[in-house]
């Protein structure tokens, strides 16, 4: 076992719960034997978690961290990292913590019928055994290694590490979270970083998905700081590190700081392509379960590609089985954006292809200007404007701060073509990618060169 155990910390000081203590794998990873060797030689899976818990947090504590309510002992975050067998590649796989599945049976219920629900909610049912148990059950994959941790733990993680960088190429905010930060690159504290993390009701796309991709992105600016750092150059100082870490992220039984010290050092050496990040695709968004609620439904052909790639120790990235590559792909959702348009029949076949059309053909100029289509659109509805000049292709696009929410078409004097286009949020929000693609443009400031909490200079990207 060698590859992930630093960043498996990092993911789990990701995790928005508070420590419930070491838990133990399953029996069946642990009847397996082995040290981490993972799957019979395919590498090794290492599950991490972050319990959804206030217990233990005092009223300033809870406002500080702008985690009011009541917490459901359940798991809110969960990463799968797979550590490639030659420790040549991370894999590191998010699951959504509404994935409606189909529990482990434990000691008390294995007579009883299969029970299913949020795979959340299996660590309310038997801790970290049965989560473990149902992610084996659900992926078909062996875990060899948990780890836990929470919003405190988190906290604490990043401001020991001299804060971690967050990026966005547009304002954010959610009054849930207490996220509330400005358009370019930032150097955060642990408390402003939670609220990128924690985040799921932004003003841009709300949502698991996006969320999920807000803490791949730190994952890996910190680990690419840390090993700019020199932080995971060698034994000694991997150990150091680790220890640090090991101060704010709990370890199963079977994992020792061995482990993670030879795990930091080797993922200090892999290249940015080397390390994956993805999202669990979904087919269904608001499967509504009685009892349940509202859910999330795995993809099933793209989800076990993705598992037998993990368990066949191949790239996740390039698999057009994990997510295939559509005609006309979109950033946005049709059926979610109003257009006006000044043609009939261009308004008509933008209406057949899914988008929210009002014809203002009545109150077109006679004479039409030369040229292609030209789209207008306001500050912040770039993904809108992208998905319309995507059905208009040569169309022009123009910035206009009077519009409001509403896309605006004005259509030339040249004959235009509509092509339908694909929305997959799978693809816009949880696709397979590598690191290099995902970190915020510029290498990450070291601790120190801003003052966490602080912006640095604009990304350009995100």
């Amino acid at each position: 076992m060698r590859r992930t155990a630093v960043a498996l910390t990092l993911l789990a000081a990701l995790s928005c719960g508070s420590f419930a203590g070491s838990q133990a794998v399953s029996a069946a990873s642990a009847s397996a034997g082995g040290s981490g060797g993972g799957g019979g030689g395919r590498g090794t899976n290492i599950l991490v978690v972050g319990i959804d818990s206030r217990a233990g947090l005092s009223a300033a504590e809870k406002r500080r961290l702008h985690v009011g309510g009541k917490g459901c002992n359940c798991t809110d975050v969960m990463m799968l990292v797979h550590l490639s067998q030659n420790r040549r590649r991370a894999s590191i796989v998010s699951i959504p913590r509404d994935s409606y599945v189909e529990y482990a049976a434990t000691t008390a219920t294995a007579t009883a019928p299969a029970r299913s629900g949020k795979i959340n909610g299996a660590y309310a049912l038997g801790g970290g055994p049965l989560t473990v148990a149902t992610v084996e059950k659900a992926t078909g994959l062996r875990i060899d290694h948990y780890l836990e941790t929470g919003f405190t733990g988190f906290e604490q993680t990043v401001d020991n590490l001299g804060g971690a960088t967050v990026c966005t190429d547009r304002p954010l905010k959610d009054e849930n979270s207490g996220l509330d930060i400005g358009a370019g690159r930032h150097l955060a504290d642990g408390n402003r970083a939670l609220r990128y993390v924690r985040a799921r009701h932004v003003n841009l796309r709300p949502g698991d998905l996006g969320r999920v991709r807000r803490q791949q992105r730190v994952v890996d600016d910190l680990l690419a700081r840390l090993t700019a750092e020199g932080a995971l150059a060698g034994p000694i100082s991997t150990a150091r590190t680790v220890r640090t870490l090991l101060k704010t992220v709990r370890t199963d039984a079977r994992t020792g700081l061995d482990d993670l010290v030879r795990i930091g050092w080797a993922l200090g050496r892999l290249r940015a392509d080397r390390t994956e990040f993805a999202t669990v695709p979904i087919r269904l968004f608001d499967h509504r379960v009685p009892g349940v609620g509202s859910t999330l439904v795995w993809d099933e052909a793209r989800s076990a590609a993705l598992w037998a790639a993990l368990g066949a120790d191949r790239p996740i990235t390039g698999d057009t089985r994990i997510q295939p590559a559509s005609e006309n792909p979109a950033p946005a959702d049709p059926a979610r954006i109003a257009v006006r348009v000044d043609d009939a029949e261009v308004a008509a076949a933008l209406r057949g292809s899914g988008f929210l059309v009002t014809d203002t053909s009545a109150t077109a100029p006679a004479v039409r200007p030369s040229g292609s289509p030209v789209i207008r659109y306001a500050t912040g509805q770039e993904d809108n404007a992208a998905t319309v000049a995507a059905a208009l292709p040569g169309s022009r696009l123009q910035v206009d701060p009077e519009l409001d929410a509403v896309v605006e078409v004005t259509v030339g004097a040249r004959p235009v073509q509509v092509r339908s286009v694909t929305f997959d949020r799978n693809v816009a929000d949880g696709a397979p990618v590598t690191a290099e693609r995902l970190r915020c443009a510029e290498a990450p400031a070291a601790a120190g060169a801003a003052r966490p909490g602080s912006a640095v200079e604009p990304s350009g990207r995100r």
